[in-house]
């Protein structure tokens, strides 16, 4: 008997051939050689595992029940073989075409679009098509490689690399403050003026809680509602009023003391559930060399913990 370890992949893909076709003559002809050398092969591996793989007639070759049996192992020794031969080929290539990105509107403002300069110079094949919306994108409909998105990760068709964690914080101007005095507690929320997001879904609920808390949902009486963060963080920065944003879009503000952090006791949320920031794509075995490259650029320059959060 042949040793099993002897056994190439050539032969286990030509036994698969046989396997498919039924027929050494029909694989013989595709292969351009002869059916007594494709018989003699079967012959070989049928030797080496010490089991007959088929039936030999002169109208067909059928499988066997251990033929039947064999073929999925074959076939998955194969596949693996040749996601490792593409996957070690990646490595010598460099990520050029086009990737198409889709990321929520502010966060790709201050997060993305300032570092696509670097990528492009990590490697200058590459070409970039951006699309920034806070709706809700399918990359299974719409047009995208890589989508940033900030949620909740619960669509198991999907595969996700998580950054971090957003964090929520309640902030006001340094002005707002010495005019309207700090908060001692949540529901000190309704003598003072709130700036609030309101989405398609409506206004952003503010939560709050203490450790070993549940959270505890405050309603505020808006004195500006906006779509848009940007307007809202500006008018918090004037003096109007109290904003609830995450880190990503309050980081600088707060280092630089142009925005306090009020409650600091208390953790603070629009959701119960973690909002985690990552880049998703298709759930693939493996996903297109751009697409790494690009989560993997970003996941550096973000670092852990991520650069925008408070120490």
């Amino acid at each position: 008997m042949n040793d099993v370890n002897a056994v190439s992949i050539k032969t286990l893909l030509l036994f698969i051939s046989v396997f498919n076709a039924q027929s050494f003559s029909v694989v013989a002809r595709r292969e351009g050689v002869s059916a007594s050398m494709v018989s003699r092969t079967i012959q070989q591996l049928e030797d080496a595992l010490g089991q007959q793989l088929f039936y030999r007639n002169t109208r067909a070759v059928v499988p066997t029940e251990a033929g039947r049996l064999f073929v999925n192992y074959a076939r998955t020794i194969t596949e693996q073989v040749s996601e490792a031969r593409k996957a070690l080929q990646d490595r010598t290539l460099e990520p050029g075409g086009l990737i198409r990105i889709n990321a929520p509107v502010f966060f790709g403002q201050r997060h993305i679009a300032p570092w696509l300069a670097g990528l492009t110079a990590c490697y200058p094949q590459l070409q970039i098509e951006l699309t920034q919306t806070d709706d809700f994108i399918d990359p299974h409909r719409d047009a995208t490689d890589l989508i940033f998105r900030i949620g909740a990760l619960t669509d198991s068709s999907f595969h996700a690399r998580v950054f971090g964690t957003q964090v929520y914080h309640l902030a006001a101007s340094p002005g707002y403050v010495s005019q309207h005095g700090m908060l001692q507690s949540p529901a000190d929320l309704n003598q003072h003026k709130c700036l609030v997001y309101k989405g398609s879904s409506g206004p952003n609920r503010w939560l709050f809680k203490q450790q070993h808390e549940n959270w505890t949902h405050y309603p505020v009486a808006a004195l500006l509602a906006s779509n848009n963060a940007e307007t809202l963080l500006i008018s918090a920065l004037k003096g109007m009023g109290i904003v609830l944003f995450p880190d990503w879009l309050l980081g600088d503000c707060l280092k630089k003391g142009e925005l306090i952090k009020l409650l600091p006791e208390h953790d603070a949320a629009i959701n119960t559930e973690p909002q985690h920031i990552a880049a998703i794509y298709p759930n693939v075995r493996h996903p297109p060399l751009n697409v790494r490259a690009t989560i993997d650029y970003f996941a550096e320059v973000y670092g852990s913990p991520l650069y925008w959060q408070l120490r």
